[in-house]
């Protein structure tokens, strides 16, 4: 019996400098001015992302396989905005994200699978704004405001599959913002805005006969969600 894990690759932004970044993006009132002088002439990592999208993302995958010696995966995403930011020094992250009202953000799968002799698994994956921070150093200080106001992320999965051996496990997830920062430095200081004006979904329908494993499903839609994790720093 195997056993599967699916790992949605996200973009990478990772930008260090010295210089003196002026924070006026000109989106949201009241938010789209920071004052970060304090830190300009900083050693360290100084990260400024600022991502606009006002255009139509989508994917539509459909998939129809018969008698498959191993394993059957379908994977599906969509996305307004991502940034990742790793570290291992002193950094300052001011990150702005803005999916604008006439973006439609979607993700549909449509799987048929029959005689499969390994497993089967379906992931679908929407997101409308989504920043992570991760660093290690003696100051970590994250400003971070995300605005959604796109129509809809929407993720869609519709499979049938028949006569697996191993398991059949199905995800589907849409967000408007989500926010994580980890960090073990003592001087963790984290602003966090998240703002969702759009409607979020998520829809499944599965159909599954003669599974020899486990079968697994789930479906969330969640508005805004954050993660802020602070290691022990005393060393204890």
């Amino acid at each position: 019996m195997k056993s599967f894990k699916i790992l949605l690759a996200a973009s990478v932004l990772a930008l260090s400098a010295s210089t003196a970044f002026a924070g006026d993006y000109g989106y949201g009132a009241g938010y789209g001015t920071w004052d970060n002088s304090s830190s300009s002439q900083a050693s360290g990592s100084n990260i400024l992302n600022n991502q606009v999208n006002l255009q139509t993302n989508w994917s539509n995958l459909m998939g129809v396989v018969d008698t498959v010696g191993g394993d059957v995966v379908a994977q599906g995403a969509a996305a307004g905005n991502m940034v990742d930011v790793t570290t291992m020094n002193d950094t300052r992250v001011l990150n702005n994200q803005y999916v604008g009202s006439q973006a439609t953000i979607g993700s549909n799968i449509s799987m048929d699978a029959n005689n499969v002799w390994g497993s089967v698994g379906v992931q679908n994956q929407v997101l409308c704004n989504g920043a992570s921070v991760s660093t290690d150093p003696i100051l970590t200080a994250v400003t971070s405001n995300q605005e959604c106001h796109s129509k809809d992320p929407y993720s869609g999965v519709s499979a049938l599959v028949t006569n697996v051996g191993g398991n059949a496990v199905f995800q589907g997830s849409a967000i408007g913002n989500t926010f994580e920062a980890d960090s073990n430095a003592p001087n963790f200081p984290v602003i966090s805005r998240q703002l969702n004006n759009s409607a979020v979904i998520s829809n499944m329908g599965v159909s599954a006969f003669n599974v020899g494993g486990t079968v697994g499903m789930s479906s969330s839609a969640i508005g805004n969600t954050s993660q802020i994790i602070h290691y022990n720093t005393n060393g204890h």
